[in-house]
């Protein structure tokens, strides 16, 4: 681990502010406790969010979730759901939120440069009517995650401005990196040498892609 200069290391919220200009009026105001028309429509139009969730003790982590657009309902003005799709059932966010139901989330659209962020508090739950409603494919989600909102903002664009995020000329070659399924074996157990034996393992994980999405 490298060692930081302690001369240089901010020590508490005075220090850190000191070296900031003053926060805009406006960047505090439109921190609302509801979901207002607007935020409904961008919720509604993304497909793809990380949740942030914290263990017990506060270690952190996020995890991304993805659907058609939509897939995030809305119960009410201070309440949504997200269904929990098959995964790797390590179960982190589910976890953690049983230990510790503070979340974060940011909704990202694609196209969109701005952001949402809401904050707040989660319970997970298997209610059939409320899983029923979130069904794809004939497949009904195990569970879902429903938030109680304390905080939503729009956030600006410069993050994904500076990133080109969405700009295709700036798309790079997943090619250049190895698959998936090597990059795994590599840290774990070790990577077949044999390239139609890791081949044959990549195939075999782009067919659970498609058997198990949902």
């Amino acid at each position: 681990m490298t060692d930081l200069n302690p001369e240089f290391i901010v020590k508490d919220e005075v220090d850190l502010r000191s070296h900031f200009a003053e926060t805009h009026p406006i960047a505090v105001q439109k921190c609302l406790d509801h979901l207002d028309p607007h935020a409904k429509e961008f919720i509604g139009r993304a497909p793809f969010l990380c949740i942030g969730t914290q263990t017990k003790k506060g270690t952190a982590d996020v995890s991304p979730r993805g659907d058609p657009a939509g897939f995030v309902q809305v119960l009410d003005d201070k309440t949504l759901m997200i269904p929990d799709r098959p995964g790797n059932n390590r179960l982190d966010t589910l976890s953690n939120i049983i230990s510790n139901p503070v979340v974060g989330l940011l909704f990202m659209v694609p196209g969109f440069d701005e952001t949402m962020r809401i904050n707040g508090s989660a319970q997970l739950t298997r209610d059939p009517a409320l899983l029923e409603q979130m069904s794809v494919h004939d497949r009904v989600p195990k569970m879902a995650i429903v938030v109680h909102i304390h905080e939503v903002f729009i956030h600006c664009a410069k993050a994904f401005r500076r990133a080109k995020l969405w700009d295709p000329t700036q798309h790079q070659d997943r090619n250049e990196m190895p698959s998936l399924i090597k990059i795994v074996l590599d840290q774990t157990t070790g990577a077949p040498e044999d390239s139609a034996e890791l081949d044959k393992l990549d195939q075999g994980l782009e067919q659970s892609y498609r058997t198990t999405l949902y």
